[in-house]
């Protein structure tokens, strides 16, 4: 019993090692298996060896010997010889494949293949050996178009612009870092036609690209950079090409009106009014005041100082090209004077007024003009037609409508008598000058007004011998009134000596009170009488409402003045042929001519 254990011991392991499918035997570059059903020895020819660095694309090659029917090679992939990721699975000869590097990143693998056996319906295993995988892809350092007048071409919003003519070069220049770098090619370039590859072989690093046809527009313009190992790396410019000047649309001139009412002017919208289309944009503006000297500025507004009047400022936009943009003529009209008051025209006021009052404010303004929807009048009704604010109304009034001319409408006139209507203008002209003008007063006057007919009012003798039988005068007098009245008057006729002193009071000599309507027919004829008392001269006259009862329109009409003179009995005024004949007349005058010629001779 002790002598055969190890009989035993050898027929356990025999048992163990048939029911094993298969072993592999790790070589320098490949595994192979051992104790396998199959005959076909596995291995790879060309692949990486143990420790190999490996760039772009691997050429895999197998070599596979003995007697086997091979229906897949199945390749695999791993980085750490647990997990394995499929490279490919060939199911046909010639059993080759390429493994491309560039698929992984950079590090330490294995490469497994696995061959199925028909035959038997078993696989065999070969590994390779652990390799390494440096890849580099290439690194664009420069890319960029020289010469750009504006812009960088890094981003779509900083396009490298150039104001190129159409038969005109872009200079395109390109550098790469890349250990197998092989050759670079250029697209979306200013057509038509594009530029050949830059290498392989010698490499230029650019391209001095003309189409003979360059347009204005943009461009991405894409450069592709290639190595040995099938790497590559893009990189993009953004171009554009600009021929034209921008365009401007509008300039503000101050606050935007027609006229401006200060000297100093700001223009504005230089900048932001400007439109350089799908261009390089607006970079700056310039303006002249004479079309010959032109002053630069990058901001939107710029402050002018100008004289009173008419100006015409010339503007114009440039880009960042340097193109500059038609000429823009703008038109600045300043007036800084106030307007010039003229007067006012207002109907007459007074008590027996039906309907509204027509008033007009009167100026002129020889720069802009007056300003009729911005001016007004304002009234007010005061008491003494002073001061500078109306103190019945207790301020000022806007008339309903604007403008300089207007009309005042009241219920009634006839409760104003006395009162004073009050006015003022604000004058506004088209620059906005505004001018106000003083209070001016107009007094409501009664509308009723009494008075003596003058041309029908008089004596009937001038020079009477004094006393009761030779000094009676007669005089005729006719009351008007210029408005039917209803009412009654006072009349009297009065006497006072035509030399006397401002004591001597006058003398009621006769008054008469007229009834009601009297006037109806708006006059009364009045016969009055009167004795010369002396001699010398008296002064007559006559006298309506002495007392003030009646409101009247022209208190100072209400006087009649006449004058009568008492004469002596020798006076000339009393012979009847005072007055010399005429042939009295023509005897002087023959006296004259004859005592003329003697002196003559």
């Amino acid at each position: 019993m002790g002598r055969s254990w190890p009989s035993v011991v050898l027929v356990v392991l025999l048992l163990f090692l048939s029911t094993t499918p298969a072993v592999n035997l790790e070589l320098d570059d490949s595994k192979t298996n051992f104790f396998t059903n199959s005959d076909l020895t596995l291995g790879f020819s060309n692949g990486p060896t143990q420790n190999q660095d490996v760039t772009g694309l691997l050429s895999l090659s197998f070599s596979m010997s003995g007697e086997a029917n091979v229906s897949s090679l199945l390749i695999e992939l791993s980085s750490d010889g647990n997990s394995w990721t499929t490279v490919t699975n060939l199911t046909t000869t010639p059993w080759l494949t390429y493994f491309d590097s560039t698929s992984y990143t950079n590090g330490s693998y294995t490469l497994r293949a696995t061959a199925w056996d028909d035959d038997v319906n078993e696989s065999v295993i070969a590994t390779s050996g652990t390799f390494n995988i440096v890849n580099q892809v290439p690194v664009i350092t420069i890319f960029t178009a020289l010469n750009a007048a504006a812009g960088t071409g890094t981003s779509a919003s900083d396009r490298a612009w150039f104001g190129i003519a159409t038969d005109g070069t872009l200079a395109y220049r390109w550098g790469a870092s890349d250990d197998d770098l092989s050759y670079a090619t250029i697209t979306n370039v200013p057509g038509p036609g594009a530029p050949s590859n830059d290498g392989p072989g010698n490499l230029a690093y650019g391209w001095d690209w003309s189409s003979g046809a360059m347009e204005e527009g943009t461009w991405n313009s894409r450069l592709t950079v290639y190595d040995s190992s099938s790497l590559s790396a893009t990189q993009t410019m953004f171009v554009g090409i600009d021929r034209t000047g921008p365009t401007l649309s509008s300039v503000t001139v101050g606050d935007g009106s027609n006229w401006q009412k200060s000297t100093d002017v700001t223009l504005s919208g230089l900048i932001n009014n400007a439109d350089d289309g799908q261009g390089s944009g607006v970079a700056s503006a310039e303006y002249s005041l004479d079309g010959v000297v032109w002053n630069a500025t990058t901001s939107d507004s710029v402050q002018l100082s100008l004289a009173e009047g008419n100006h015409t400022v010339s503007v114009r936009s440039i880009d960042r090209v340097g193109n500059i943009g038609a000429t823009t003529l703008v038109e600045v009209r300043i007036d800084d004077t106030l307007p010039l008051s003229i007067g006012w025209t207002v109907d007459e006021l007074t008590t027996s007024r039906i309907g509204p009052a027509n008033v007009q404010f009167n100026a002129v303004d020889d720069g802009s003009g007056i300003d009729s929807s911005n001016s007004y009048i304002q009234f007010g009704f005061d008491s003494n037609g002073v001061g500078q604010t109306p103190d019945l109304s207790g301020n000022w009034l806007q008339m309903s409508s604007p403008g300089l001319t207007g009309s005042i409408g009241l219920a009634s006139w006839a409760t104003k008598s006395r009162q004073y209507l009050m006015f003022r203008a604000i004058v506004v002209d088209n620059a906005g000058n505004e001018y106000t003008s003083n209070p001016s007063a107009y007094q409501i006057l009664p509308g009723l007004d009494l008075y003596w007919n003058a041309t029908e009012t008089n004596l009937d003798r001038q020079i009477v011998r004094p006393g009761e039988a030779d000094g009676n005068v007669t005089i005729t007098s006719l009351l008007e009134s210029n408005q039917d009245y209803g009412g009654s008057v006072v009349v009297r006729l009065e006497s006072a000596p035509a030399d006397r002193t401002s004591t001597v009071a006058w003398t009621v000599m006769e008054s008469r009170t007229l009834e009601s309507n009297s006037l109806a027919d708006r006059e009364e004829l009045l016969i009055w009488n009167y004795t010369v008392p002396k001699t010398g001269q008296f002064d007559l006259r006559l006298v309506i409402d002495y007392v003030n009862v009646i409101d009247e329109y022209d208190e100072g009409n209400n006087y009649n003045h006449m004058v009568v003179t008492g004469a002596s009995i020798g006076s000339p005024g009393l012979v009847p042929s005072f007055a010399p004949s005429v042939l009295l007349l023509l005897l002087a005058g023959f006296a004259i001519s004859v005592f003329q010629r003697r002196t003559r001779d």
